[in-house]
């Protein structure tokens, strides 16, 4: 069920604060449509990152590997 802007307006801080510690999002009538407002999942840059299977050995190997004779002088 939705609630009048006027409901909003009267009671914003606590529909906000009731939005924020319950997760429900709470739905606004205005000009006979409805808007909805709901808490943002915060997600940082580093979220969005897919396990990629690139490097298929151990790293300690790669690290200790010798290209001496692979260079020309």
């Amino acid at each position: 069920m939705a609630i009048k802007v006027s409901t909003l307006r009267e009671n914003i801080y606590r529909i906000l604060d009731e939005v924020l510690a319950t997760g429900v999002p709470v739905e606004i009538e205005h000009q006979g449509k409805i808007l909805r407002i709901a808490p943002a999942e915060a997600r940082g840059k580093l979220d969005n990152l897919r396990p990629r299977p690139y490097l298929l050995t151990d790293p300690e190997e790669l690290v200790h590997l010798d290209w001496s004779e692979e260079w020309r002088p």
